[in-house]
C-alpha cells in the first residue's frame, strides 16, 4: 500500500512489552482500522501444536500437523482472532509453557510460511466488513509480511522497563530469551526495517505513544 492509498495498513513492530498491543487497539479505534495480534496467532498455534504432541524440532511432524491445520478469523469487536479447527484460543496461550516454546516454533520457516498468506489475508478480513484499514502488530510486520505499509513502527524499550510491564501485568515472559531467539532467527528476525519510525516508550505513556503515531498516520493520509 502507499501512502495514498484509501485503504490505510498500519505496520507495529517490538519485542515484548515495548507497548505494541496497547498502543496498536488504541489507533484501531481512533482510526476505525482492524487490529490484528500476530503474536496471539503464534501463541495459538504453538499452543495447538504442544497439544498434539509435535516439538518444534521434528521437521516432518511438524509440516504433516502443519498441513492438516485449517485457518479461519473470527471478529472480536476491533479485533481479530484466529481460529484453528473453528477453534478459539483460551487463556492457555499466555501460560508459562507457551511461553517458553513459542519463539522456538516461530523460529522454524515452516511455520512462519504456513501463517503468511493468513495474516495478509487479515487485511481483505478488514475490507470485507468495513474497516478503513488495518493495523497489525508483530515482529516482521513491517519487514516481511507489509513491507509496503503506509506506516512503519518499531516500538522499544528499555528492558528493565519492559520487565517491570510484565510484572503488572502478572506475566512471566523471559524477555531477554525470547529477544535473543526473536533478533537471531535466520529467518524474519526481529529488527527495525529499514525507513520504519524507530520509537523509544521507555519514558512514554501509552497516551504519549499513540499520540505520537497517530499524528504521523493522520499525516501520511493527508
Amino acid at each position: 500500500m502507499t501512502t495514498t492509498s484509501p485503504f490505510p495498513i498500519v505496520a507495529i513492530d517490538g519485542g515484548a512489552a515495548s507497548g505494541k498491543s496497547s498502543s496498536a487497539r488504541s489507533l484501531a479505534e481512533r482510526f476505525n482500522l482492524l487490529h490484528v495480534d500476530t503474536g496471539s496467532f503464534y501463541r495459538h498455534l504453538t499452543s495447538e501444536l504442544l497439544r498434539q504432541g509435535v516439538p518444534s524440532g521434528d521437521l516432518p511432524a511438524l509440516r504433516a500437523a502443519l498441513g492438516r491445520l485449517e485457518f479461519s478469523t473470527r471478529l472480536e469487536g476491533r479485533s481479530a482472532r484466529m481460529l484453528i479447527g473453528g477453534r478459539p484460543a483460551g487463556e492457555e496461550i499466555r501460560s508459562q509453557n507457551v511461553n517458553a516454546h513459542v519463539s522456538h516454533y516461530a523460529a522454524v520457516p515452516e511455520v512462519r510460511t504456513a501463517l503468511l498468506a493468513y495474516q495478509r489475508g487479515q487485511a481483505e478480513v478488514a475490507r470485507q466488513h468495513g474497516f478503513r484499514g488495518l493495523v497489525m502488530e508483530g515482529r516482521d510486520i513491517g519487514s516481511v509480511i507489509f513491507p509496503d505499509a503506509s506506516c512503519r513502527f518499531f516500538l522499544h524499550a528499555d528492558p528493565a522497563e519492559r520487565a517491570r510491564r510484565r510484572e503488572q501485568e502478572g506475566q512471566t515472559d523471559s524477555i531477554a530469551e525470547r529477544d535473543r531467539l526473536d533478533s537471531s532467527r535466520p529467518t524474519a528476525p526481529l529488527t527495525c526495517p529499514a525507513g520504519a519510525i524507530d520509537i523509544d516508550s521507555t519514558c512514554l505513556n501509552l497516551g504519549q505513544v499513540v499520540d505520537l503515531m497517530a499524528g504521523i498516520i493522520a499525516e501520511k493520509l493527508g
